[in-house]
């Protein structure tokens, strides 16, 4: 509370202040005048004070609520590859003192860093990799929301930001390439890298806090489509309401912006991916083809994770048209983008920060991404999630088709091929009279998701990286 004595007593400082100035010109205003405006010009000036302490206190609140004003330390083992959305990174393959001339991600050691050899990289270039992510995060004091008095999203918005977070993948994928890289404070020194800065820029203010056509996945545009999936401003999503969510502003956004004329969303349904649905989605005539982010929401276990599918998940982050898983603990969101040995890295959207204004000129890129990756055990992992991937082209969805049933199907269980992750069908959804029968409904149970906990983070590992 010292940091609120503070704020106040500068308000009382400010007002006295107010009202001495004022006092000087009573000679060229009349008395009643003169009181009317000072006790409005101190009234505004309180208030003013009052809503930023709120703010502040708020934003301080909700990141010790969520774990993230205590520095921990991410623990990245010497002899275990680190995977990262298909690429793999070894510490072995680093050059000698690398890690202990910088220990913390975006640091000089990074800034030379080539991607010209993406496979075995050591971990340097695992940092490059990671920093590159575009980070979602909670924000405050952005305007309204259509219906409701919400400025911010913090206590309910965190699957959303996830969605946003894989979403955002895709849309680096399809516009930069998977080998893009981010190095902070880099001068632009050609042609080619100044394009890929404003397409950059670009991707973050499709994302912007605000109603406008120019941010089409902005989570206001999110939350006004949730209407027609039931939800409304403050309710909490699930990974299949996000899913969903996702393709409704896709649809919605190819509309107005041509830039998404030759990309489409398809969620899976009754964890089955129906393939002749696929081909009429993206096949736009003749021989052309519209990439696809393909989402497919899944449920592994009832109240816990099935152990089973612990090997299948981390072995579809070492596919590189994966883009990622969001689920999480229960009640708490998180966006898997890879793993080491039994633990989950993920970017994680509970930390509050303010609303950026990426329609200026130059805005900071700074909170768009993480410089602490974080992991959790796989077995903390709610069965709700969705699985995420992004084919550019029908070639690379038929390798699909071809190679992901092996990744999908837990070892060990049976011969008969039962309980894979999700299913391939060769037909259409509406050629089938009776759907497969599924373990568990892609909708997951809402009460894993709906209200808000005390959070507790001292199991997640975080800020710096140690090699063990």
């Amino acid at each position: 509370m010292n940091e609120s004595s503070s704020f106040v007593s500068q308000g009382s400082v400010l007002m006295s202040v107010s009202s001495s100035n004022a006092s000087q010109g009573t000679s060229t205003l009349s008395p009643a005048s003169t009181s009317k405006e000072n006790v409005r010009d101190s009234t505004d000036e309180f208030y003013d004070l009052k809503g930023k302490v709120e703010s502040k206190l708020l934003s301080m609140w909700n990141n010790v609520k969520f774990g993230w004003t205590v520095k921990l330390k991410t623990n990245f083992s010497k002899e275990s590859p680190v995977w990262l959305l298909g690429r793999c990174y070894h510490r072995k393959l680093s050059p000698s003192g690398s890690l202990e001339s910088s220990t913390e991600v975006g640091t000089e050691a990074t800034a030379n860093e080539g991607v010209e050899h993406i496979y075995g990289e050591g971990i340097e270039g695992f940092k490059s990799d990671f920093i590159s992510r575009l980070w979602m995060t909670y924000r405050r004091e952005f305007p309204t929301m259509s219906g409701s008095t919400y400025t911010t999203d913090c206590g309910w918005g965190c699957m959303l930001r996830s969605g946003q977070m894989m979403l955002a993948q895709a849309l680096v994928s399809h516009f930069l390439g998977r080998s893009w890289r981010w190095t902070p404070d880099k001068p632009i020194q050609n042609a080619r890298e100044f394009q890929e800065e404003c397409i950059h820029r670009m991707l973050i203010k499709w994302f912007g806090d605000k109603y406008s056509v120019n941010s089409p996945f902005s989570i206001h545009q999110m939350v006004k489509l949730g209407e027609a999936l039931g939800k409304k401003p403050g309710d909490w999503y699930g990974p299949a309401s996000v899913a969903h969510c996702l393709k409704l502003i896709m649809t919605a956004a190819s509309q107005e912006n041509y830039e998404f004329d030759k990309l489409e969303v398809y969620v899976a349904q009754d964890s089955t991916v129906y393939i002749k649905d696929i081909y009429s989605l993206c096949k736009s005539g003749g021989n052309s083809w519209k990439s696809l982010i393909l989402l497919v929401p899944v449920k592994l276990g009832s109240e816990r994770l099935n152990p089973i599918y612990g090997p299948c998940l981390t072995s579809l982050l070492t596919l590189e048209f994966c883009i990622g898983i969001i689920g999480g603990r229960p009640k708490h969101s998180l966006y898997f983008v890879g793993y080491q040995d039994d633990r989950l890295i993920h970017l994680d959207p509970h930390y509050c920060q303010e609303m950026v204004d990426v329609w200026q000129a130059n805005f900071s890129l700074q909170s768009f991404h993480c410089r602490s990756p974080r992991k959790m055990p796989i077995n903390k992992m709610d069965p709700s999630c969705c699985i995420g991937f992004y084919l550019s082209t029908m070639n690379d969805f038929e390798t699909f088709i071809n190679v992901i049933s092996t990744f999908l199907i837990p070892q060990g269980v049976s011969s008969n091929n039962e309980y894979p992750i999700f299913t391939l069908h060769s037909g259409s959804h509406s050629d089938i009279m009776d759907p497969p029968n599924v373990r568990h409904s892609i909708f997951e149970c809402e009460k894993n998701w709906v209200v808000p906990i005390q959070d507790c983070d001292t199991d997640i590992e975080s800020e710096e990286f140690v090699l063990i």
